[in-house]
């Protein structure tokens, strides 16, 4: 059973809001709860709303037990932008784009939790322990210390 909740027309960029809820999805409704509460961003107060609501839709709609209940999905898309202007210099003017969003949150009670959050700011190389870039082949560098050690002989005979 699966139950949806969507915040509509939020006032806060789509690119903003998806941070937020990158982090929560396959999450247990607690523990994503829980780590929206600590989260110091405006997105993490819209995301909670709408979290909690999804809860609530399933608890009075289709009588589930919250202990349950995963966060088996959390989209954020883009809303209608509101187009402003400021006025500048020489009688010009640029636009400002106030943007919106709508916060969809799906809770189901099927799937298995994964209580470890996920943790996506790293990337992949950086994860795994390797170095950023990749260090000449042995050979290579071989090739290049004896090209230098044969420079110098050359010179010292043609003198």
């Amino acid at each position: 059973m699966t139950t949806t909740s969507t915040f509509r027309f939020a006032r806060i960029s789509a690119f903003k809001a998806r941070e937020v809820t990158r982090c929560i999805q396959g999450l247990t409704a607690s523990s994503a709860l829980d780590l929206v509460n600590f989260t110091p961003k405006k997105a993490a107060r819209l995301v909670e709303k709408t979290l909690k609501s999804a809860i609530a839709n399933a608890e009075n709609n289709h009588d589930a037990r919250v202990d349950d209940l995963v966060v088996k999905e959390a989209v954020v898309g883009e809303g209608p932008t509101m187009k402003r202007f400021r006025a500048r210099a020489r009688g010009s003017a640029s636009p400002i784009r106030k943007r919106t969003s709508h916060i969809k949150i799906t809770v189901s009670d099927e799937a298995a939790p994964d209580t470890k959050p996920k943790r996506r700011h790293l990337s992949p190389s950086v994860r795994e322990g390797r170095p950023s870039e990749p260090q000449p082949a042995a050979s290579d560098a071989d090739d290049a210390a004896a090209s230098n050690e044969a420079a110098p002989t050359a010179t010292a005979t043609q003198q």
